[in-house]
């Protein structure tokens, strides 16, 4: 009997079919055990994965407890509490912990007078590149600011100078310490331009701005009426 248009468009799809199954059943056969491994260690990468990022929260929110703690401590005035848990947190694995660690412990240690103590905590951090560069920033001028009766003024200008520019967030901290280094030098002119830009800055805090231009005027460098005005307000 012959086979029609119809039948065969059948027997044609029943033969690819079977060669389909053969192929899979080869290529199984072939790759089925390295394709198990592969789909194992898949889910072993995304369960590890997942209890990472889990046992990562929970130690953060561990060393937020114990950092609120220490402040409270601080806070009470009971600073010998507080320093145990300060001096585990700036061992902390987490950069941001650890900064905020080593940061307080030297805000502590200025609080008693400890200059050359505090200075080390702040290099500390500055010298560190596991931080963000706003850490480090800050951490070098609060350094250079500890130490600033220690240094001479050229060291102070190099250390800061990059800082003390205005689209520096840093730019009023770090720009009256390079204008009092200028000072020391006998610059009268570059700390007057110096403070007289920092006054004029829109991001200077008022009691910084209030510092700047009565500098700029004692300077003979004019800070300009409307730096005043503001400095009054």
């Amino acid at each position: 009997m012959a086979i029609t248009p119809q039948n065969n468009d059948v027997f044609m799809r029943e033969v690819d079919e079977e060669l389909r199954r053969d192929e899979m059943v080869a290529f199984g056969r072939k790759y089925g055990v390295w394709i198990a491994v592969l789909a194992v260690l898949f889910l072993l990468a995304l369960g590890g994965g997942l209890w990472w990022r889990h046992h990562k929260e929970a130690v953060a929110g561990r060393q937020g407890e114990q950092f609120q703690t220490a402040l409270d401590s601080l806070g009470s005035g009971d600073l010998k509490a507080a320093d145990p848990t300060l001096a585990k947190l700036a061992a902390s694995s987490s950069d941001g912990y650890r900064a905020m660690a080593l940061f307080t412990q030297a805000d502590v240690l200025l609080k008693k007078d400890d200059l050359k103590g505090a200075a080390a905590k702040f290099a500390a951090i500055a010298n560190d590149s596991k931080f963000d560069a706003p850490f480090r920033d800050l951490a070098l001028i609060r350094q250079t600011s500890a130490e600033y009766e220690t240094l001479d003024p050229q060291t102070v200008i190099d250390r800061l100078k990059p800082l003390a520019v205005k689209d520096s967030p840093w730019f009023g901290s770090a720009g009256e310490l390079v204008a009092m280094a200028y000072v020391q030098q006998n610059k009268r002119a570059e700390a007057g331009t110096l403070f007289s830009a920092i006054a004029q800055a829109s991001t200077t805090p008022d009691s910084l701005r209030q510092r700047a231009v009565q500098m700029a005027s004692l300077l003979n460098d004019s800070a300009g009426s409307d730096n005043k005005d503001k400095a009054a307000k």
